[in-house]
Order: C-alpha cells, then structure tokens, then sequence
C-alpha cells in the first residue's frame, strides 16, 4: 500500500501554563486533489503585517518565558524642556539609564532582562514604555536612573497570556491605533538575555479538522485562527490551548469557529487593560 506523503506541518511551543500550536500545509505540495498554487509575490503591505506579527509572536513567548505576574510595565516620561532632539539621543538616554539599573541589579545578585519601545506622540511628545522585571526596589533605582521625566509603574498580569502585551510594547505608527494612539516614529529593543526554546516540529498526513485536545488544557478564548496564506495559497491554523488552574474558571470556548466582529454594544477595553498592565 502507498504510504501517504506528510504534507502538513505541526509547530508546538510550550509554555509554564499554555502551548501555542501552529498548523499549515507545507508550500512544497499542494492540497490533496489540488495542483500547487503558483507562489505569489506578497506585496509590501502583506510583508509589514507578517513582519509585525511574528514580532509579537517572538515578544509573547519571551514574555511567557522571563516574566511573571507583578513584574512591572514601566513608563518613563520626558519633561518639555528635557526632549531629545532625535531618535539617536533617546536612545543614547534609555542606555544610560538601563546600565545604571544593570549595575544596581547585579549589586543586589539579579540579572536584569527588559524590553522597551521609544515612541514620539503625533505632538512631539517623547516617552518610553519599558518591561522590566522586578526585584526589591525597582521602583526605586529606576526613577533614580532617569533624571529627564517621571517614572510610574504598571504590574503585569497574564491573562490572556501576555498576547496584549506584546502588541503594546512592539507597536509601531501603523498598529497605535490598535490602543488610541497616534504615533510618528518607535523604537523597538530588549536585553539579548531572554532566548526562547525551539518548537516541537512534526510532520501530518492528514489536515486535522479540529485543535487537538489535550487533558487539562483548554482552548483559549479568541486564540482560534484559520485560513489561506495569499501569497502561498496553503491554508493554515493557530491556535493557544491554556492550562486549566485548579479552582479556577475556564475562559476559553467550547465551540471553534473563525474570526467574527465584535458584537455590537460591547465595551471597549481600556488601554491599560489592552497593555496587559493594572496598577499596582
């Protein structure tokens, strides 16, 4: 009998409380029954979207990796007076501040891990939004660190795991809308002391028709993505299968379907809820 050609590909992250699942058709084959498409070229919107999306995607496992609940999402201000002239001088500041909190943490025996995103407001305003990860005083050293503005703090939580986050640290002109913002130039960096495992990989005869389940795990709520690549023309499917905490309620959906528009009347989420941030 003819073994049948694997032609789906499986990619699995797994995470303290979560497992994201990629699936989609390999783009050397086509469907069963269907001839290879001809590989279109993307065009430049196409690429900015996915160049944007695996940055979150990269960014929410690093979240999901170093951070925790309580770490803080800091954002450090410049008084009028005290703006940079450039994106080159902001930098230039962020790192001198980020190498007076390094050599506080490792005073106190902590290696310290960050991102941040520098943004300039749509009025000229300059303010950079930080993710740091928090020990005794942090409060503290950073306001210390940072002589050109104020300093408040945010704690993280993970709800949602951290997916919200990850959009706000990374955004840029084009996503500030996402958050009512309205941006005219960012800066994305971290620490290069946050790697992230690499996924299980497996190969698939058949197209799954629905997320593999597994015991003690859910699929979480607005996770569930499927479609067509329009430049490969392969079909594809993510999703985030969350871990069911003892005593604690599911979020997720029992029933699977495709992206729908928000009902209408339903609230709109605060921006500090959309940043995976509450005050602490």
């Amino acid at each position: 009998m003819r073994k049948r050609r694997k032609r789906y590909r499986r990619l699995k992250y797994t995470f303290k409380d979560s497992i994201e699942v990629y699936e989609h058709l390999d783009a050397r084959y086509g469907a069963p029954g269907e001839k290879r498409r001809e590989k279109r070229e993307a065009t430049p919107e196409q690429i900015r979207k996915r160049n944007q999306w695996n940055r979150e995607r990269k960014v929410r496992h690093i979240l999901k990796t170093w951070f925790q609940e309580n770490d803080y999402l800091a954002l450090l201000t410049y008084r009028k007076d005290a703006r940079p002239p450039d994106m080159d001088k902001a930098k230039a500041d962020f790192k001198k501040a980020r190498d007076a909190v390094k050599k506080e943490y490792r005073k106190r025996g902590h290696e310290l891990r960050w991102l941040r995103n520098i943004e300039v407001g749509a009025k000229g305003a300059w303010h950079i939004h930080m993710v740091i990860n928090r020990i005794q005083d942090t409060d503290l050293i950073l306001k210390k660190a940072w002589p050109h503005g104020k300093v408040t703090f945010k704690h993280l939580y993970e709800e949602g795991g951290f997916a919200d986050l990850a959009g706000y640290i990374t955004k840029t002109p084009e996503t500030a809308n996402r958050y009512r913002e309205s941006l005219v130039e960012t800066s994305y960096s971290r620490s290069r002391n946050l790697p992230v495992k690499e996924p299980e990989r497996q190969e698939l005869a058949y197209w799954p028709k629905e997320p593999r389940e597994k015991k003690g795990y859910y699929v979480e709520k607005g996770t569930y993505h499927e479609g067509v690549n329009p430049a490969t023309g392969c079909k594809y499917r993510y999703y985030t299968l969350a871990k069911i905490k003892q005593g604690g309620a599911r979020s997720g959906c029992k029933n699977l379907h495709r992206d729908q528009p928000a009902r209408p009347g339903r609230k709109r989420r605060e921006v500090c809820s959309a940043a995976g941030a509450h005050d602490g």
